[in-house]
């Protein structure tokens, strides 16, 4: 079965915990109806504050088996003999693909450790803050666990060669992020849509890591290969894909949330995500151009030079949002986070990973309930006066 019909048919544990039955998932014991109204609880929370909470510390569990992945190949890495005492799993990198992405900035491999760095403590804080406060956290153990993580990753130089819970190499990334934030006439939240900015990217399956050495044959230092240009350039637009994700999610959860507090966090680690996207988008619109047509899975990609002679709607220095409408044609257009609807916005994240790829090779139908039932609990959260 296709990862997108999972996404749209997920049947959901409630259905079956609720008929009275139980289940063992990952060797947490879920039982029936009386203990699935303690799980739903949120401690010394509301239990909509909670569930925000649980699905935020699952994305940030999801984002930071991602960001480990490009860190362990393309980050800056620990002295020989030693550990980083932020991103696990460092052991040397991978020179040449490290080499391409610097094509895009020469401080990429710092920005790329960082932002790894980040995502492990949003997830740490958000787990820790759960459990302070009586709330479970079973689901994120479960995540942070063995259990799902089954997906294969690269075996070129650098990598741990972990399984992990996302998947880099069957990508499609959807770059309108890239316009929408450019445009001055449209909001998604207005129901508006908006063109690619790099062609091809967003259909096939695209790979932003190397999977083996194969994918970084022929290249040298200062002289990588068109392929492994492609590669990097993908995992350059793939990372702004990300964060732009958690730059609306945020801010969108929020209208949801009644604690003053469990705002403040909403409040302070979504514009953290905000400065990633911005980064990364400046990062990515120094790609050179490039077309490649990928040995394993055919998929084809342009990368033009955005820099020179783009429409405003592509220009690679316009990385600041553009005024556009907002909440209502009816207003002056306005620079704002795009999109911001809180209707189905957890929901809208984990149909987005899907489409991205990042779930290809994932066979467990519990891990898409597991993020089906996050996501619905998130959405359901109601402001309580």
């Amino acid at each position: 079965m296709k990862i997108e019909k999972r996404v749209a048919n997920l049947r959901g544990r409630r259905d079956f915990l609720s008929a009275g039955t139980a289940a063992v998932i990952g060797g947490a014991f879920l039982t029936t109806e009386s203990n699935l109204s303690a799980r739903q609880a949120g401690g010394s929370l509301n239990s909509g504050d909670a569930a925000i909470l649980r699905f935020l510390g699952a994305i940030e569990i999801l984002e930071s088996d991602l960001w480990i992945q490009y860190a362990e190949l393309g980050g800056i890495q620990p002295a020989p003999g030693t550990t980083d005492p932020e991103v696990p799993g460092l052991s040397g990198g991978n020179p040449l693909y490290t080499d391409a992405l610097t094509i895009l900035d020469m401080d990429m491999p710092q920005y790329i450790h960082d932002n790894a760095d980040d995502e492990i403590t949003h997830a740490a804080f958000i787990h820790a803050y759960l459990a302070a406060h009586g709330a479970s956290t079973a689901e994120l153990d479960l995540l942070n666990g063995k259990k799902f993580r089954t997906i294969p990753g690269s075996t070129a130089d650098g990598s741990s060669g972990l399984l992990r819970l996302t998947n880099l190499t069957e990508l499609s990334v959807d770059t309108s992020f890239w316009t929408r934030y450019r445009s001055d006439s449209g909001n998604p939240d207005l129901g508006d849509t908006f063109g690619q900015a790099v062609t091809g990217l967003n259909v096939g399956k695209h790979t932003a890591i190397p999977r083996s050495n194969a994918d970084t044959a022929g290249s040298s230092i200062g002289h990588p290969t068109d392929h492994l240009k492609a590669i990097a350039f993908t995992a350059g637009f793939h990372f702004a894909f990300i964060e732009q994700g958690g730059t609306s999610l945020y801010p969108s959860l929020a209208q949801r949330v009644t604690n003053s507090e469990v705002l403040r966090i909403l409040l302070s680690i979504g514009p953290t995500e905000t400065m990633h996207f911005q980064t990364w988008q400046d990062k990515a619109g120094n790609a050179t151009p490039v077309s490649d047509t990928d040995p394993i899975t055919g998929a084809s990609v342009t990368f033009m030079d955005l820099t020179q002679g783009q429409p405003e709607t592509l220009q690679a220095n316009l990385i600041m949002p553009e005024p556009c409408p907002f909440l209502s044609r009816k207003f002056p257009i306005c620079s704002i986070i795009r999109a911001t609807e809180t209707k189905d916005a957890a929901k809208g994240v984990v149909a987005a990973f899907a489409a991205d790829g990042l779930f290809n090779g994932q066979t467990n139908e519990e891990f898409f309930d597991l993020l089906h039932d996050l996501a619905a609990d998130a959405d359901r959260a109601e402001r309580e006066s």
